[in-house]
Order: structure tokens, then C-alpha cells, then sequence
């Protein structure tokens, strides 16, 4: 292999050395560069609130062996709790199998509704915000749950959901929804305000 001349080699020392500093440069500027979000049609806009809206019917009714509601998500999507909006929270269900059981899903059929934490509650869902990313949606929303402790007349905010959308080749599915409980110990379906006191009949 035949040797630069001697008049060429600081040029192209140099040059080695000029790329050499630009490419973590250039890499750091594109690592950095601000990523679009997609653009939402109106159409997109409508088929992510029909996901909310289907969903309060589908978490009471349990239809299709709760596949019905297991398929308002992705294959992979999950269903978390948090006790605090923008925190992750806890997952208690991930997957379609796993999500059509919270439903009250089994292979025969649905459980005895009776048998549910959530019987008689009508999940009021309203105040949706979505916001487009980079790879779909996310929404925000509050839940207003009627009928609590059995009183068909009484109405429990129990904070709201934090929810993850994306576009698949069914629609618009949810790949994550967390359940934002911020007052949960102190709610009456699930805290202490709707534990029997030793004034009431146990």
C-alpha cells in the first residue's frame, strides 16, 4: 500500500480529526432534535372518545366472556392504579386473557356480577382530554362513579384516568390505562367512609 506524500499527511491528519469530532456532535444534535407529534384527524379524535365510551359499558356489562372489553386494548395493552397522577402506579392486569378476568370473564361465561367489587356502579367518564404523540394519543379523564355503597342516588369522584392510545390495524386501541385514585383510603366503595360504623348494623 502506498504512503501518503509527506504534504498530504498533516491535511489529513486533520481532516480525521474534524470528522472525528463531529459525529458525536452530530449524533448529540440528533438525539436532541424535537420529535412532531402526528397529526389527529377529527376522525381520530371521535374513534379515541368512542374507546372511552365503550369502555364504561363494557367494564359493567361483561359481555362476550369480558372480551368485549379485554379488546378496547392492544394485545400487550395493561390496566395500572396509581395514587397519583403522572406516576406509573401498580399493573393488575396485563394482557387480553388477563384483562377479560377483571372484567369478571371466565371460560364459561361471566361471574355473578353480585359477586364484583364494582356492582351497581355506573362509570360516568367525562372531561376527555387527548393530546397527539409521537406514536398516537394520550388521554386524561375523570370518573365520577353513581350508585356507590349501594345508593343508586349517590356520586363518588374517584379521581380519573391516564390513558395511552395507539393506532392499529382494528383502530384505535388503549395500550395503557392507569386508574388515578388519589383519595382511595378514604372513598366510600373502596376506603373507610363506606366501612360500617358500630352504630350501623353489621
Amino acid at each position: 500500500m502506498r504512503s501518503l506524500p509527506a504534504r498530504i499527511r498533516p491535511l489529513s491528519a486533520t481532516l480525521c480529526v474534524l470528522l472525528g469530532a463531529s459525529i458525536p456532535v452530530a449524533l448529540t444534535a440528533a438525539a436532541e432534535a424535537p420529535v412532531t407529534p402526528i397529526k389527529l384527524t377529527a376522525l381520530d379524535y371521535i374513534e379515541i372518545e368512542q374507546l372511552s365510551a365503550r369502555y364504561a359499558f363494557a367494564i359493567e356489562q361483561c359481555t362476550n366472556h369480558g372480551y368485549d372489553y379485554a379488546d378496547l386494548y392492544t394485545d400487550d395493552g395493561y390496566f395500572a392504579v396509581s395514587p397519583a397522577w403522572g406516576e406509573p402506579g401498580k399493573r393488575y392486569a396485563e394482557g387480553r386473557e388477563a384483562l377479560a378476568k377483571v372484567d369478571g370473564g371466565t371460560p364459561e361465561g361471566c361471574k355473578d356480577p353480585k359477586t364484583m367489587m364494582g356492582y351497581g356502579i355506573t362509570h360516568v367518564i367525562v372531561d376527555l382530554v387527548i393530546t397527539p404523540t409521537p406514536t398516537g394519543a394520550v388521554g386524561r379523564s375523570i370518573l365520577l362513579a353513581l350508585g356507590v355503597g349501594g345508593n343508586p342516588t349517590t356520586i363518588e369522584r374517584q379521581g380519573g384516568y391516564e390513558d395511552v392510545y395507539v393506532k392499529t390495524a382494528k383502530g384505535w386501541r388503549i395500550k395503557a390505562r392507569t386508574h388515578v385514585f388519589p383519595n382511595m383510603a378514604e372513598s366510600v366503595q373502596f376506603g373507610h367512609r363506606g366501612a360500617p360504623s358500630p352504630t350501623k348494623p353489621q
